[in-house]
């Protein structure tokens, strides 16, 4: 799995770098031979800001919490920074391995739940002494890269300091995802649940609904761009600014509505949310065992060359259960494949995410219907019928930037066999009977180049694997 920045800017064109960095040609591949510069580790500073801003902000309110004696809104909101904020610190020592090396001050201050923040101080310092003495190269990166309708092949040499900050990208990368999905989008559900119940605004606590909905969409949008990069880890993938415009209003939409159903049908049936709730997790959470058994597969080995057999299990199991929060309230963007050495099954399911979304739409629109059903008194205030049609309105955006997004952004979308226009196009002409439209829709939608099908100067070997890790010339 490649090294991304979700925040950066793209890096400059072939001709561009060959200007300024020299390059020359071997083979048909295009060899940058100085890379160009080190870009500042945009994602890991805004990651500790969301997670420091969470953290602060979430503590006022559990000291509010406690001086009105709410208990309940008190132990939710503390088990909601905790949980995640320990995992994250375990994440962290896991992706830098820290437990074998003497680094007792490290482990302190991650025990302190401070582990982020000096994570970032020592990527800060990496990136402002990076560049001030030539560096031997410690591996290169090969890659493909899509311009003008070209594939061009190409290499860059990957430096000692590049090495370090992909490897603080590639972990905060995954802190978001814990950070969002498993401490932001239950803090956000419980702090709108008791605005609602207590019937008026706090300040601290509206701060604390925007600044969790930032890292739910900043975490997303990181799911979304790792679900490109391994699903296309040959090629260098390049997002434009239009990319991000589209992905941040499909996901904001997305996880705004959905949260809000969930939070108004927990107002009128708040028993009924809790197995609703344990329905969606568990679902998703056995789905990629059950596929596992079915296909009788092995575990991987190579998760972690220390772990034994129950530690590569729980780690499948903690995975999964990533996998399982972030899919009740948004699109994961990957399948997971517990038997592949990646987890992550490279095909794109096409009829898996037309599945997804029409099942969770029918799933909204229930819930928001039983919940104007059984509304109480409260919402006489509040045009109820104008709410439902804003929330079934608001979904269908987002599936429309989704479907946007597919067909006009994605980086990637001239390796596509079929695209959202061919697949409407025969939904239109199957419903209608009238022949067989000009291509057939296929589940397995997007052509990925096998080996044999690479050009010639990428050739698929083992360090390729290690060198897409380390590849930080990847701007999106």
């Amino acid at each position: 799995m490649e090294d991304h920045d979700p925040i950066e800017r793209e890096t400059p064109d072939v001709a561009e770098q060959s200007e300024h960095d020299g390059a020359s040609m071997e083979n048909g591949v295009m060899l940058v031979v100085n890379h160009s510069r080190i870009k500042p580790p945009f994602s890991v500073v805004l990651a500790t800001l969301l997670y420091c801003a969470e953290f602060i902000t979430a503590s006022v309110m559990c000291s509010m919490y406690h001086k009105t004696e709410d208990t309940i809104w008190l132990g939710f909101t503390i088990s909601f920074v905790l949980v995640p904020a320990v995992l994250i610190q375990m994440a962290l020592t896991f992706f830098h391995r820290d437990l074998g090396r003497d680094r007792p001050l490290v482990l302190f201050l991650h025990l302190l739940l401070l582990g982020p923040v000096v994570r970032c101080l020592e990527a800060l310092v990496v990136y402002y002494k990076a560049g001030k003495k030539e560096e031997p190269y410690v591996t290169i990166s090969r890659k493909i890269g899509l311009k003008r309708g070209h594939d061009m092949p190409m290499e860059w040499e990957i430096g000692h300091s590049e090495r370090k900050l992909a490897a603080h990208r590639n972990a905060f990368k995954r802190t978001a995802l814990i950070q969002a999905f498993l401490g932001s989008t239950p803090q956000l559900t419980l702090q709108l649940y008791a605005t609602i119940q207590e019937k008026y605004f706090l300040p601290t606590r509206v701060a604390l609904m925007f600044i969790t909905l930032v890292s739910i969409t900043y975490g997303a949008l990181v799911c979304s761009v790792l679900a490109i990069q391994i699903r296309y880890d040959n090629y260098k993938v390049r997002l434009r600014p239009g990319a991000y415009v589209c992905m941040i209003v499909w996901r904001g939409l997305e996880i705004a509505t959905r949260i809000t159903s969930l939070v108004l049908f927990s107002t009128a049936l708040t028993h009924w949310i809790i197995p609703v709730g344990l329905v969606n997790l568990l679902f998703f959470f056995f789905l990629p065992w059950a596929e596992f058994w079915a296909r009788k597969g092995t575990l991987p080995e190579n998760v972690e060359k220390n772990f034994s057999k129950l530690g590569t299990t729980v780690v499948l199991c903690m995975f999964t259960l990533l996998y399982a929060c972030i899919n009740v309230f948004c699109w994961s963007a990957v399948q997971l494949d517990l038997s592949h050495r990646e987890l992550i099954e490279k095909k794109q399911r096409w009829d898996r995410l037309a599945v997804y979304y029409t099942a969770r739409f029918a799933e909204n629109c229930l819930l928001i219907g039983l919940w104007y059903v059984h509304k109480s008194d409260f919402y006489e205030y509040v045009c109820a019928p104008m709410l439902v049609v804003e929330l079934v309105v608001c979904y269908g955006m987002a599936v429309l930037f989704m479907l946007l997004f597919y067909q006009y952004f994605h980086p990637c979308k001239r390796l596509f066999k079929y695209n959202v226009h061919d697949c409407l196009h025969c939904v239109c002409f199957k419903g209608r009977g009238s022949g067989e439209p000009r291509n057939s829709y296929s589940t397995n939608a997007t052509m990925v180049l096998v080996a044999d099908e690479l050009p010639p100067g990428i050739a698929s070997r083992p360090d390729d694997r290690e060198t897409d890790i380390l590849d930080t010339m990847e701007a999106a």
